[in-house]
């Protein structure tokens, strides 16, 4: 059952963006990056006017109304991370012993956590890039998705299992969000 005749979503594209749309796929590109999507629904079209991207719908049902709205958000995501980009700060907490983090090619190392002798590895996606600070670890990336998978991928990695948490609280957070 259609939601209401038609919705329609526009994203104001700011100065120093240029965006394509090739039927299903979108292209933002800014003084930061260049970033590529295929974002694809049959009931879904976009549309460039001037300086608005239109996501618009007829007829939609609920799921394709939410839909039009999550692909709006992607694209809006896209423009924020090619003018902006993103930044997570993670922070490092042990107790019981040191630990040694370091960037091996796409891979971030995690050395001596509680002890073992065997580094932990978490994948690094996309075009993340890693800064570390001491026990402070900055992620920075155009693409909000490759530096949100790489901060869960390195959360991952630290996971403590068979040991109380409450006692053994050592590991790699997420501690701040954003641009």
């Amino acid at each position: 059952m259609p939601v209401s005749a038609e919705i329609k979503q526009e994203i104001k594209i700011p100065e120093g963006v240029d965006i394509t749309v090739e039927g299903r796929k979108i292209t933002v590109k800014g003084e930061k990056a260049t970033l590529e999507r295929i974002l694809s629904h049959p009931k879904i079209r976009f549309e460039k006017k001037n300086n608005i991207i239109i996501v618009d719908c007829k007829m939609p049902t609920k799921k394709e109304a939410a839909l039009a709205g999550t692909f709006a958000g992607h694209i809006r995501n896209m423009i924020e991370g090619v003018t902006h980009g993103f930044t997570y700060e993670m922070k490092l907490v042990y107790a019981h012993f040191p630990v040694k983090t370091s960037v091996r090619g796409r891979e971030f190392v995690i050395e001596n956590f509680l002890g073992e002798r065997t580094p932990r590895k978490a994948k690094i996606v996309g075009e993340t890039k890693i800064d570390i600070k001491g026990e402070k670890i900055l992620l920075t990336g155009p693409d909000i998705e490759n530096v949100s998978q790489t901060a869960a991928n390195i959360e991952k990695a630290t996971k403590i299992k068979d040991r109380d948490s409450r006692v053994f609280q050592d590991g790699i957070y997420i501690v701040m969000k954003g641009e």
